[in-house]
């Protein structure tokens, strides 16, 4: 099964790829720069599930009408920030979308917060889109808190500040193994595997 990715984040498309494998899932993940890149979309539904869709349709209208498209949303819902940044994560310091500058920005934010307000969760919203208008949505949570200085080399973005619940080490120091098991991306997709084994 082929599926494109409606994506400019190579990241991603390898990621879901190697969960693809681990799954032991015969899907090929297709980057939208194999069919001309991702179109311009403006992600302000204010929604993960309403972006990751706004995202699917509009790659899928540049493919054949029996193509599958995969649209990923996801974030970093802080509990002190009121949920925030939320669907703004990745332009959390600005459109540039700069993971570094995003994570400086979080650490100066939280700066001085108690350790009992500084719970966090990353979700992952994945919206697949097919053939006669099929649409369905898979939401992965993971229940973590942030540590007041980044930890580890690791991992992107805010990585190096969440601490999945039940560890002591944040995602950066964890590894991909670790991660790939416990993610908001790895919950979500898992279903999304359940939902393509009971198609085939």
């Amino acid at each position: 099964m082929k599926i494109f990715l409606a994506s400019g984040n190579a990241h991603k498309a390898v990621e879901l790829q190697a969960l693809a494998f681990a799954e032991n899932l015969p899907i090929e993940m297709i980057s939208a720069r194999a069919v001309g890149g991702m179109p311009d979309v403006a992600e302000d539904t204010g929604t993960f599930i309403g972006n990751a869709r706004k995202k699917a349709l509009a790659l899928r209208i540049k493919l054949p009408a029996d193509a599958w498209v995969l649209a990923d949303d996801s974030g970093l819902c802080v509990d002190a920030l009121d949920g925030g940044p939320g669907v703004e994560s990745a332009y959390y310091a600005g459109s540039q979308g700069d993971g570094a500058a995003n994570l400086a920005k979080l650490i100066a934010t939280m700066r001085g917060v108690p350790a009992e307000r500084r719970g966090a969760s990353f979700v992952c919203v994945l919206f697949i889109a097919g053939p006669a208008g099929v649409e369905h949505i898979f939401e992965g949570k993971c229940l973590g808190r942030l540590s007041e200085e980044p930890r580890g080399g690791a991992g992107f973005g805010y990585d190096p500040l969440f601490m999945p619940e039940g560890y002591t080490a944040s995602f950066a120091e964890l590894g991909d193994a670790v991660k790939n098991a416990i993610s908001h991306r790895a919950r979500a997709w898992t279903q999304l595997a359940e939902w393509i084994r009971r198609m085939r």
